[in-house]
């Protein structure tokens, strides 16, 4: 049971029980006007270290290519070109607070990827905030996934501003629904944070509580304080001050109902293979075959020990 109210204002506009039915709508007309551009894959499972990674070559990027080539070129700087300010109406899905609203994800790889944007520019090397925290959590009362944020260009985001990301669960078809999910149950805990003996790289994992969804607002209080903690934890100090609510490092962040894991990072690819926030959950994306070859020699969980921060160097 959650008993404290949130120390900042916002309010939930989403109702509850619509979410699922938008996406669904939303998805099939923005598929047929053209708007939402879903890119082809090709899979395969690599199994290192106690999970079988999915690995998925990206067959065709030469449309989303050419779109960022284009939006760069509508741009005076295309260092800040920012999508989002306005963002495109054909994939609008839902108002969800009066800070926050739900867009599809133009360039897709799974169905009903969504991503939950500030209505208001942020860096997305800002800390997370109690209004990103509530929204997250009035998406998860009615849409079972997992919600991710890639903290800074290091960590695999792509826009400066700020959005977290949620895809449906589970990420592999007829499998499980998250491939790390066989290593949570050896999490060690000391309090309300726990780490994982298998993963190889500086991290920190807490439980969450799948009931919290029925209150977004205190939900988001209690997830708040929690995530300060791994912050803490991981080495990664609230910086407030002379950079007011900038973030101290990159970092990955993964949350489901039921719990929350942080990765800071030290680099953003590793032998050309990029990562971001999905391959500590378990699935990672190649562009090429050549891509795809160098991380079965490697491994995967070998690559995410490289762009994260390795135990032995922590």
């Amino acid at each position: 049971m959650l008993e404290k109210k949130p120390t900042a204002q916002t309010e939930i506009l989403l109702q509850p029980g619509t979410l699922g039915k938008r996406v669904r709508e939303q998805t099939e007309y923005a598929l047929q006007c053209g708007a939402l551009v879903t890119i082809a894959t090709e899979s395969e499972f690599i199994e290192q270290g106690g999970v079988r990674f999915l690995v998925r070559v990206l067959s065709n990027l030469a449309r989303k290519d050419a779109a960022k080539q284009k939006q760069e070129k509508q741009t005076s700087s295309s260092k800040d070109f920012n999508p989002f300010l306005p963002y495109e109406e054909d994939l609008f899905v839902a108002d969800i607070s009066d800070t926050h609203v739900c867009l599809l994800n133009k360039y897709n790889v799974a169905d009903y990827h969504l991503l939950i944007i500030t209505r208001a520019f942020e860096e997305q090397e800002s800390l997370l905030t109690l209004q990103d925290f509530a929204a997250m959590w009035a998406c998860l009362a009615d849409f079972d996934g997992l919600v991710f944020y890639n903290g800074g260009k290091v960590a695999g985001a792509s826009q400066r501003h700020k959005h977290l990301q949620i895809v449906p669960l589970p990420l592999i078809p007829d499998g499980l629904p998250i491939p790390i999910e066989p290593l949570l149950a050896s999490a060690q805990f000391q309090d309300t944070v726990a780490t994982i003996p298998q993963l190889p790289f500086v991290h920190a994992l807490t439980r969450l509580d799948p009931y919290w969804a029925q209150s977004p607002l205190k939900a988001a209080e209690a997830t708040l304080e929690r995530y300060r903690t791994l912050l803490h934890t991981v080495g990664l100090e609230d910086s407030n001050g002379a950079s007011g609510n900038r973030q101290s490092g990159s970092y990955n962040l993964l949350l489901t109902k039921q719990w929350m894991l942080i990765v800071p990072r030290s680099q953003e690819s590793f032998e050309s293979i990029p990562v971001n926030s999905l391959g500590f959950a378990g699935t990672l994306f190649v562009r090429n075959e050549q891509q795809m070859q160098i991380l079965k020699n490697l491994g995967p969980m070998t690559i995410l020990e490289k762009v994260a921060v390795p135990t032995t160097f922590a």
